[in-house]
Order: C-alpha cells, then sequence, then structure tokens
C-alpha cells in the first residue's frame, strides 16, 4: 500500500505542474482506476481493497523503492486500512480531475497534453472508469460523493469537447432518476454534475460552445420536461423528508438558470431551455408552498434574473459571453412569463409572500440567548418582488396597444405592490410623496434601484406615447400630473430623489457613468431624452420641492455653491416661482437639440465633433461614432446599447475616478473660500416631511437661498466639465461626445430658466 501511495502521489506532482510523463500510459491506469465494489467503501476490508488494487500481485509497472513496513496490531490494522483506501480514492480522483483540466487548458505543453488525453481515453474507453464513478454516488461519504461528481462532470465535457460519444451509463443513469420526482441524493448528483457541464461549457474559450451544447442537450432534452412536472407536481406538506426537496429545488433551479442562459447567450431554442416560459405558473405556486424563506427568495431572485436577462451572472466561473439582443422567441417567451407574475399577483400572491421571518446570516439564523431579536422585513425580497413586477409591467406595455388599458392595470397592480410595501416601510408611504417608494425600497441596492427606475421610466414613457395618441394632454395635464404621482412614477420625482440620494454629488455619477455594473448609462440618457421635451414639468417639480423644504425648514441644498454667484449676478431669487414660458425660444434657437436634429449637427455628429470639448476632437477616441441620442424615440434602447457595446473594460475607472475627484476637490476649495461661511451644517439632513404633489408654491412661502432646481443644474454643469476633462487625457471609456451634446442643451436651457428668474 505503501508503494502505492508513493507512486500516485509523485504522479499527482507531476501532473499537477504539467510535466511531460516519460511511461507508458497503461502503467498510469495501473494506479488511476478506482476499485468500486458495491459495498460501501468505509466497510471495505484489507484484504478487498489489496485483491481490488493488485498491490499483492506481480505488475508493478512503475518500480519505486519500497520502504520497510512495520506490522501493525491487529486492533488498529483494519481502520488504518480503511482510512488509507479512502485517501487513496480521493487521491486518484485529485489526480483524474487535474489532469483533465490540464487537457482543457491552453497553457498545457503540447506532448504532455497529448500524454494526458491517451491516459483519459484509456480510463473511459478501457476501465469504465465513468461507471465507477456514478456508482460512487452510492457511498455514505460524501466528501467522496462530491468528488466522484466532479471528477464525472469534467470526464463527460471531455467526452463533448474530443467529440467522444457521450458515456451511455451516465445517459441511462439520468433517464432513470429524472424521470420521476424522487427524494434519493442520485437525483441531486445528477443535477450537480448536469449544471457543472453546462458551467464548463460556459467557462471554455473555444469557439464551438454552441455546438458542444446543442450535442449535450439532446440527450436530455426530453427528461427535463418531465422531471420540471413531475418536481413542482409535488405536494410540499405532504412530503416525509422536506430538507430533500429543498436540495432538489435549489440544484433545478441553477440548472435552469443555466438553461435559460445558454438559449439567450447561445442562441439554442430546445425545449428544455424553454420550459419557465412554456408553463410558469408551476414555478409562482412554489412561493405559496409552506416552504422556507429562503427558498422563496431564491425563487424571486431567480425571476428577477430572467426578467432583466441577467441570468448565469453567478454561476458561471468564467466570463459570461456578451449578450445579444432578444430574438423574437425570447422576447415573446418574456412576454409569457411577464403576464403569468402579473396574472398571480393579481391573485393575490403579495399577500402570500412572507417578508417578515429569521433572516440568514453567515452565523446562521438562530439568535444566541440573551441576544434580543429585532423584526425588521426581508429587504431583499422587498427590492426583487418590486423589481419583478415593475419589470413585468414594462414588457407587458411593450407589446399593447391600448392605453386606457395601460392606464387601468398600471394603477391596479401598483396600487397592490405599494399596499404590499407600505407596512414595511417605515416612516409610512402615506406621508410622503408616493414617488419615494423606489428610492426608498432601493436604497441599499444601487444596480435593481437604476434597473427600477429605468423600468418606470420605461412604462412612463410609453404610457405617454399611448395618450398622446388617443388623447391631448394638455387638456388633462393636471389630471394626468396627479396620475403619475399618485401611482408613485413620475420620472422627475424618481430622479430627484436619486439625486438627493448621493448628495446631489457629480463624482457619484460619473462613478456610475464609467462603472459597467449598472444601467445607469442607457437610464441616464433617456431621462436626459425627456428632460428636454419636459422641462417646464421638471421646474415645477422643483419648486414644489423648495416649497415643501421651505414650508418644515428644511434645506438639503445648503452645501452647494451658489449658481446665482456662479453666473456673476447678484440677483435675488424671487418668492414665488413659476415654470418659465421661455422654453420654446430656447428650443428655437437652439434647434439642434430637438428631436429632428438639424443638418449641421448631423454633420457634425458624423464627424466626431462637440462644442463643449472642441479640444479633445483632434484624439483617436473621439472620433469614434457613437450614437446619436437625437434619433427617434424608437432607437433609444439601440443607442445606448451600442454605446454600452463599444464600453472598454473599465481598467481606467479608479485612475478616471482619482482625477475627476481631486479636480473637484481644486475646485470646491477655490469656492469655499470666496463663499461666506454656511449657517447651517453641510451635510445632507434625511427629512421624512409631507409632500403634496397637488401643491402651489404660496408667494408668501420662503424658498431656500439655493433651490434644488439650482443644485442640479450645478451638478449636470460638474458633471459636463468632468467627462470634458478625462475626455480630453483619454481616461473616459468610451465617446462620451453624444452625452456631452444632451448635457450641453441642459446647461443652456438652465441657464436660460435662471436668466428669466
Amino acid at each position: 500500500m505503501k508503494v502505492f501511495c508513493e507512486v500516485l502521489e509523485q504522479l499527482y506532482k507531476k501532473v499537477l505542474l504539467g510535466v511531460t510523463l516519460e511511461n507508458d500510459s497503461h502503467d498510469y491506469i495501473f494506479y488511476l482506476n478506482p476499485g468500486v465494489s458495491d459495498q460501501d467503501y468505509s466497510t471495505a476490508t484489507s484484504l478487498e481493497w489489496a485483491n481490488t488494487y493488485g498491490i499483492q500481485g506481480r505488475h508493478q509497472p512503475i518500480s519505486v523503492g519500497v520502504a520497510p513496513i512495520a506490522v501493525a496490531p491487529a486492533c488498529l490494522k483494519t481502520n488504518s486500512l480503511m482510512s488509507s483506501s479512502r485517501e487513496v480514492m480521493l487521491l486518484q480522483l485529485t489526480v483524474i480531475k487535474v489532469m483533465t483540466t490540464r487537457i482543457l487548458s491552453v497553457k498545457t505543453e503540447f506532448h504532455a497534453k497529448e500524454k494526458y488525453r491517451d491516459i483519459i481515453k484509456i480510463l473511459l474507453e478501457s476501465a469504465k472508469v465513468d461507471s465507477k464513478l456514478i456508482c460512487m454516488f452510492q457511498n455514505s461519504d460524501k466528501l467522496l460523493c462530491h468528488m466522484a461528481a466532479q471528477c464525472l462532470a469534467l470526464l463527460l465535457y471531455f467526452q463533448l469537447r474530443e467529440k467522444i460519444t457521450l458515456s451511455n451509463s451516465w445517459v441511462a443513469f439520468c433517464q432513470k432518476n429524472l424521470s420521476e420526482y424522487s427524494e434519493s441524493n442520485k437525483a441531486i448528483y445528477c443535477l450537480w454534475t448536469l449544471t457543472a457541464i453546462i458551467k464548463e461549457i460556459f467557462k471554455d474559450s473555444c469557439s464551438q460552445k454552441t455546438e458542444i451544447l446543442k450535442q449535450f442537450l439532446t440527450h436530455f432534452d426530453t427528461i427535463f420536461e418531465v422531471f420540471y412536472n413531475s418536481l413542482f407536481s409535488q405536494h410540499f406538506e405532504n412530503c416525509q423528508d422536506t430538507s430533500k426537496i429543498v436540495n432538489i429545488l435549489i440544484c433545478f433551479l441553477e440548472l435552469l438558470e443555466l438553461l435559460i442562459a445558454s438559449r439567450i447567450y447561445l442562441k439554442l431554442h430546445f425545449t428544455c431551455q424553454r420550459i419557465l416560459f412554456l408553463k410558469p405558473s408551476c414555478m409562482l405556486e412554489v412561493i405559496t408552498w409552506p416552504i422556507q424563506a429562503f427558498v422563496k427568495r431564491k425563487v424571486i431572485i431567480f425571476l428577477k434574473k430572467c426578467l432583466l436577462f441577467k441570468v448565469g451572472e453567478d454561476l458561471c466561473r468564467g466570463s459570461v459571453p456578451p449578450l445579444m439582443p432578444p430574438d423574437r422567441h425570447v422576447a415573446m417567451d418574456m412576454l409569457a412569463l411577464a403576464n403569468a407574475i402579473l396574472q398571480a399577483v393579481n391573485s393575490g400572491l403579495l399577500k402570500t409572500l412572507s417578508v417578515y421571518g429569521k433572516h440568514s446570516f453567515f452565523g446562521g439564523d438562530e439568535v444566541q440567548p440573551g441576544c434580543e431579536h429585532i423584526a425588521s422585513p426581508d429587504h431583499v425580497i422587498l427590492r426583487a418582488a418590486s423589481l419583478v413586477i415593475m419589470k413585468s409591467l414594462e414588457i407587458k406595455f411593450q407589446n399593447c396597444s391600448s392605453a386606457s388599458e395601460m392606464k387601468v392595470d398600471f394603477q391596479r397592480f401598483m396600487s397592490e405592490l405599494l399596499t404590499f410595501l407600505k407596512p414595511h416601510l417605515q416612516p409610512s408611504l402615506q406621508l410622503h410623496n408616493p414617488c419615494k417608494w423606489l428610492s426608498r425600497v432601493f436604497i441599499e441596492q444601487d444596480d435593481d434601484m437604476l434597473e427600477a427606475a429605468k423600468a418606470s421610466l420605461g412604462i412612463y414613457l410609453t404610457l405617454t406615447r399611448g395618450c398622446e395618441a388617443t388623447e391631448s394632454l394638455t387638456q388633462g395635464k393636471e389630471m394626468w400630473d396627479h396620475h403619475t404621482h399618485e401611482n408613485g412614477y413620475n420620472p422627475h420625482c424618481i430622479f430627484l430623489f436619486f439625486l438627493k440620494n448621493i448628495g446631489f454629488d457629480s463624482t457619484v455619477l460619473l462613478d456610475f457613468l464609467i462603472s459597467s455594473e449598472t444601467c445607469f448609462l442607457e437610464y441616464f440618457v433617456r431621462y436626459l431624452k425627456l428632460l428636454q421635451k419636459d422641462w417646464d414639468n421638471f421646474f415645477t417639480i422643483c419648486n414644489n420641492f423648495d416649497a415643501t423644504e421651505s414650508k418644515y425648514d428644511i434645506s438639503i441644498c445648503d452645501c452647494v455653491p451658489s449658481l446665482v454667484q456662479d453666473q456673476s449676478t447678484n440677483r435675488t431669487i424671487p418668492h414665488h416661482l413659476t415654470a418659465p414660458h421661455s422654453h420654446m425660444d430656447v428650443c428655437a434657437r437652439h434647434s439642434w437639440a430637438s428631436d429632428a436634429p438639424s443638418e449641421p449637427l448631423k454633420a457634425m455628429m458624423s464627424k466626431g465633433t462637440d462644442t463643449t470639448c472642441t479640444s479633445s476632437l483632434s484624439s483617436p477616441r473621439a472620433s469614434q461614432s457613437l450614437v446619436d441620442y437625437d434619433s427617434s424615440d424608437d432607437s433609444e434602447v439601440e443607442s445606448t446599447d451600442q454605446c454600452l457595446a463599444n464600453s472598454k473594460q473599465t481598467s481606467l475607472h479608479q485612475q478616471a475616478t482619482m482625477e475627476i475627484q481631486d479636480a473637484a476637490g481644486t475646485s470646491r476649495d477655490k469656492e469655499e473660500f470666496s463663499l461666506e461661511p454656511p449657517s447651517r451644517p453641510l451635510f445632507l439632513k434625511e427629512f421624512d416631511t409631507a409632500f403634496s404633489f397637488d401643491c402651489e408654491v404660496a408667494p408668501n412661502d420662503v424658498i431656500p437661498e439655493v433651490g434644488i432646481f439650482y443644485t442640479i443644474v450645478k451638478c449636470f454643469q460638474e458633471l459636463q466639465d468632468a467627462i470634458c476633462r478625462l475626455q480630453k487625457k483619454n481616461l473616459f471609456p468610451y465617446n462620451p461626445t453624444a452625452l456631452l451634446k444632451l448635457l450641453k442643451y441642459i446647461e443652456v436651457i438652465g441657464n436660460k430658466t435662471m436668466n428669466t428668474l
């Protein structure tokens, strides 16, 4: 036994280093072929182990010096051999795993890879190692089972890569254990191995991923649908061992997520990849089961990933392929899922969703004696459920032509959502502008917050276009504004609350623009386009915010230098502010910012020119063509998608952020020396006072010295200057010319508005 272990350890060290093996391939099979009997390995006798490996036989291909072995007492001999048997088995599996990984790696030397490939092929063809690994799933040793599953997954992927016929024993094993729901561990290891194989396909850098996956799924397309129906038809309360169905459900969710991801990224259309969209009600029923809260959370987050096209991001160890525009079939499937979710919500799904319960932490969910348990809602579920509903509404409305139907549906579902959220948000939303619900629910998760804001903006634009086509919004403007506020989706309020959360800090906006981790670029561009058309409404809402702050003697703008001083004027801000009527004059004078850009502008954009940053035009980066954001509304998504697609990996992110922070810090230091010390602290203060979205600004109201309108315009100006400086130094990760054009227009109409006050 000692000789066997020494040889195996030497082999492991060589394979780990990628060294070319000198001996004949069959010599190594002797040491790598695991011995499997129907009995449990933990009860194997020393004689069985010795006969299995042929230690007492005459065949020892690789000669190694043998040290004398002392005779152990009879009482210790059996335990020693049982322990050695397990360790040797684990070492064999480790060598096979590392050797297969070396074959799949592009860094392995050619001759070494060929020798490893020859050894693995012999193990699969002659030694039937795949069948032996499947037999290990019956073992009571969990570590041994897990290692066997890892090895088997790599060997099966090796067969797929080498275009070798997939193991018949493995296909038969899956068809047997997935043909119906079973609480055995075999189904769990089967699902885990299938998941691991698809992960390897995503991880691999080869160009034949689609063909490999197609070859793999051909064997299991039908059986996955059978297992899906069988699993979700179970009555959870009747299960004898609920932990088994929970484990199987979690494993199947991971597999299902990868199947959907492979459909989106690799453009395959097997039934098993569409099963969720064909029968979404089965998955939604899990939320109503009397099952642990973390399982319901897992299901809701899974649905959120599907709707956001983010499936597979957390499960794939390698880089996820770039997302291609969804095809017609995927879009129709997403619509089916969205409709099923909304139908479930309409049937009372949110009422069955448990928000309070034990929170899971790294140390578990049990409260230690002497520690006080503070009941609080699970904000992960609140965020995921809210985003799922908002995204489902957006998808549904994109495929709906009736404006009146959309308004009724949106009002009904938003009423359901806000009713669901109000008890869990303190202080209650009843005391606030309903639009604040989004920033309060998503305050701890910026990527979800921006996804929800983008979905809300998309819904607003869709409803606006629908209403404009059927009725005049100008006649019922007050009623329309009341509708958007009452249902919590006024885009200007949502954006103002977002800016308030980040302290109106332009460096934070810059960080969002540079980062590829959120959808802020797409959201910001779409909002700026809306802002051009709806400037008067934006200005009115800013005044309403100021009136509310003045009424309760609370200011959120004291920390920002006055724009009046920046404009070199000593005019005082009037007590009664109304939306100026000079917006159309500005548009007339600056026709390049309208929906139909002028020919000179098109010529400038085609050359990559920009009026705000002329010195950067000579750089190769600036000449790259971005997207004309003044194109039609129908191309909004495409324009930002192209902008995102052209973005670099943000390796310049830290350098760019430091650059703008230094510049911003220098600029602020100069301004602070020229300003009088503020009478209030420079820190922002959270206020939860009432806000009336229908309020008029009374003439006697006291408006803060620096209103929120001035603060926002100042923030946009700082952001524009920062982007321009970074572009000059080639530190911005993509061509921002079109974005700068939008910000320049906002600056123009902002200055025009301030000059009319």
